[in-house]
């Protein structure tokens, strides 16, 4: 079985954050594949369903983003999932936004979700698959820039990136990471350019 983690803070008011971008792409993914519906588990909302013929099943920790790895950890246990078979989405201040990369293992680049799971599930060799929301600029701008909505002209580039990460999702569940990206990608870029000054 695969563990993929979309990671979020629960309620309403956090829904379209930025920093939410994880939970908006495992939804993707379980809708495009025909997931079950989501029930609570593992201090969670969890989805399964089969993927490139392998078994998936998606999670979304309800802990608040700096408790993820309690809810992760807890699946984990149960149904003995490796931590290199664990994939966690997550939003990625450091790349422009649009853009997708996947990494085993790494630093956790102040992101508290990342840190968690490294904390309570053995260290950091899972799989990581950063979705860049770009960043303000400013450090002093991060925290509201992570914990603020999408604006309406980021709608069309993050609904067509959310739909190539569920259409490009068999080639995570097959190992082929490389090709997902490829897929993701698309050979297009998904954020218009700033307009010259």
């Amino acid at each position: 079985m695969l563990l993929w983690v979309g990671l979020g803070n629960p309620g309403p008011e956090y829904a379209r954050n930025r920093h939410n971008i994880g939970f908006m792409a495992v939804d993707a993914i379980a809708a495009r594949h025909g997931f079950a519906p989501w029930r609570n588990r593992f201090r969670g909302v969890v989805a399964d369903g089969t993927v490139a013929g392998r078994k998936v099943l998606a999670l979304k920790p309800q802990t608040y983003m700096n408790l993820s790895g309690e809810s992760v950890q807890a699946a984990m246990a149960f149904f003995r999932v490796p931590l290199d078979a664990v994939t966690v989405f997550h939003d990625e201040l450091d790349l422009a936004a649009g853009k997708v990369r996947v990494k085993k293992g790494g630093g956790n680049a102040g992101h508290n979700g990342l840190r968690s799971i490294t904390q309570h599930c053995g260290g950091p060799d899972f799989w990581r698959v950063r979705l860049g929301i770009g960043h303000p600029g400013d450090k002093e701008r991060v925290t509201g820039h992570v914990l603020g909505d999408f604006a309406k002209s980021d709608r069309e580039w993050v609904e067509t990136l959310l739909d190539r990460i569920a259409e490009a999702a068999p080639f995570l569940a097959e190992g082929r990471q490389d090709q997902f990206m490829n897929k993701v990608a698309g050979g297009t870029t998904l954020v218009p350019p700033d307009p010259p000054a």
